[in-house]
C-alpha cells in the first residue's frame, strides 16, 4: 500500500515510503556509523508491517549534532604508507588532497559517546516514523475497505440476475428448441424433444457455481470484517471467484447470462486490483 512516514529529531531524519508488493521488502539507506542498527531497525518494521516494499532513509547531520570527529591513526597511517608507495611507484603523481583523506573510509570516527546518544535517538525516532506510515495506511485501507465492499454489493447483485435467468433458462431453450425443429420436420417426438431439453438444462446448469460464488463472497465480507492482516487471503478469493466466473461465462447458453457473467470479470479483476493493496 502507498504510504509515508517521517520523524525529525535532533540532527536526526528519518523518511519511510511503502508501495504495493506481494510480500513484506525492506530496504535501508543508513550513514555508516548507524549500519550496525539494521537488524534490530527491520525487527521493528517487521513487527508493524506485514506487507509491502519498504525503502527507509536516515540522514544524519553530523556536523551539526555536536558530535566531535578523530581520526583513526592506524586506518590513517595504513593510508598514508599506500599513497607514498603510489608515489615511489609513480613519482608524477599528484599531491593528495587532505579532504579526500578525510572521506576515506575508516580515517573520520566519530565521538563513541556521543555516537551512541544518536544511535538511540535514530531508533526511537524511526518508531516514530514506522507509526506516521502506518496511519497513513490505515486511512488508506479504510477508504480500500469502502471500495472492496461496494464492488462485493455490485457481485451479487450481478449474480442475483443471471439466477434469474437460470430459473427461465429450460422454457428459454425449449422455445428455442421448438422452433427449430419445427422448420427441420412436421413430426416431433415429444419424449425426445424433452430429453434433449433436460440434457442442455443440465449442461447449462450452474447452480453449483453460482452457489460457490455466494461463499466466496461472504468470505471476502469476513476477511474484510477482521482486524487481522487478509491481503494474501484477498489474493487467494479473488482467484475462487474469479474461476467461479469464468465457468459461468463458459456454461451459460443464455447470451444475457454470459454478458452478466463478463461484468463479474471485469469487478472481480477490479477488486484483485484493489487487493494488492491491502495488507
Amino acid at each position: 500500500m502507498t504510504a509515508f512516514g517521517r520523524a525529525q529529531g535532533d540532527s536526526l531524519d528519518w523518511e519511510i515510503r511503502s508501495v504495493n508488493h506481494r510480500y513484506l521488502e525492506i530496504a535501508f539507506r543508513l550513514p555508516e556509523p548507524f549500519r550496525d542498527l539494521e537488524p534490530e531497525l527491520r525487527e521493528l518494521a517487521a513487527s508493524r508491517i506485514q506487507r509491502g516494499k519498504i525503502d527507509a532513509t536516515l540522514r544524519f547531520a553530523a556536523g551539526h549534532a555536536g558530535v566531535a570527529p578523530r581520526l583513526n591513526e592506524r586506518a590513517l597511517a595504513g593510508l598514508l604508507a599506500a599513497v607514498e608507495d603510489i608515489r615511489r611507484r609513480v613519482p608524477s603523481a599528484g599531491a593528495l588532497d587532505p579532504m579526500e583523506i578525510l572521506r576515506f573510509p575508516g580515517v573520520v570516527q566519530d565521538d563513541a559517546e556521543n555516537l551512541a546518544r544518536f544511535k538511540a535517538a535514530a531508533q526511537t525516532s524511526f518508531c516514530v516514523a514506522v507509526d506516521d506510515l502506518v496511519d497513513h495506511r490505515q486511512s488508506e485501507g479504510a477508504k480500500l475497505d469502502r471500495l472492496l465492499r461496494e464492488r462485493l454489493a455490485v457481485l451479487e447483485e450481478t449474480a442475483a440476475s443471471i439466477r434469474d435467468l437460470i430459473a427461465r433458462q429450460g422454457d428459454t431453450l425449449r422455445e428455442r428448441l421448438q422452433g427449430r425443429v419445427h422448420e427441420l420436420a412436421k413430426q416431433v417426438d415429444r419424449d425426445r424433444l424433452e430429453q434433449e431439453i433436460a440434457l442442455l438444462a443440465q449442461k447449462a446448469d450452474v447452480a453449483e457455481e453460482l452457489d460457490r460464488l455466494d461463499i466466496h463472497v461472504a468470505e471476502t465480507r469476513r476477511s474484510l470484517d477482521s482486524n487481522a492482516p487478509c491481503g494474501r487471503r484477498l489474493d487467494f478469493l479473488m482467484q475462487e471467484l474469479n474461476r467461479e466466473a469464468n465457468t459461468l461465462a463458459a456454461k451459460s447458453l443464455l447470451p444475457q447470462a454470459a454478458h452478466l457473467a463478463v461484468d463479474l470479470k471485469v469487478v472481480i479483476e477490479q477488486m484483485r486490483e484493489q487487493a494488492q493493496n491491502v495488507e
